[in-house]
């Protein structure tokens, strides 16, 4: 079936993050006493957020009695600083261009929340442009789950087959194969391991996306 839509998973696959999301960390381990942590070091858990992050800084996981109170600290950080270093990976806006003049709509599926999303999005100056947003909060499951995905292809009318979902991590690749999309993983992400994942496609530069279409 002709494919007419491509949904993007946010950090790490459409945008670069990963500066704005340890920056709060490394406030947050300041305020401990700790030193900094390298970006180097920490990259690879910013596709998973804040709790990836205060898990992998702080080891501190989400049945830590202060768990949630530093999660609510780290998020605060962030939306002070959410669009500093953060920017599109190189070549999307040139997709993303590509996918418009095709007649393509594109979308928006991650696990960050709402406010955050939009938030990024509006300073970032693209939030007109995605045909839907998907968020953590847009329904009760996070991905691997398939139902932000569903919901995305509800949203736009179209069949899940129509629509292709391209991410960073393996759980984007397993909620695309639930959700019955095709999947593309991405090379340029913060995930590693990308040929052990079972995705339709792995993509070295985002215009390769337009070979899969």
């Amino acid at each position: 079936m002709p494919k007419k839509a491509v949904l993007f998973d946010l950090d790490g696959t459409f945008a670069d993050t990963a500066a704005d999301l340890v920056r709060p960390l490394n406030k947050l381990r300041a305020a401990r006493g700790l030193a900094p942590l390298p970006l180097a070091e920490l990259r690879s858990y910013a596709s998973a957020g804040a709790r990836g992050l205060i898990v992998a800084g702080l080891q501190m996981l989400p049945d830590h009695p202060e768990y949630t109170a530093t999660r609510e600290e780290f998020l605060k950080h962030y939306a002070q600083e959410i669009c500093v270093d953060t920017k599109l990976f190189p070549g999307i806006e040139t997709l993303l261009d590509a996918l418009e003049a095709r007649g393509l709509r594109w979308g928006i599926v991650t696990n960050k929340s709402t406010a955050l999303t939009r938030q990024l999005l509006a300073e970032m100056k693209l939030i007109e442009r995605p045909a839907c947003i998907v968020c953590g909060d847009t329904t009760p499951y996070l991905k691997p789950n398939p139902s932000s995905l569903l919901h995305a292809a509800k949203a736009l009318d179209l069949a899940p087959s129509s629509c292709i979902y391209v991410g960073d991590d393996l759980r984007d690749i397993l909620a695309a194969h639930a959700a019955g999309m095709q999947s593309v993983a991405v090379a340029w992400g913060y995930g590693d391991a990308l040929e052990s994942w079972n995705a339709d496609a792995v993509i070295a530069q985002p215009q390769d996306l337009i070979a899969v279409l």
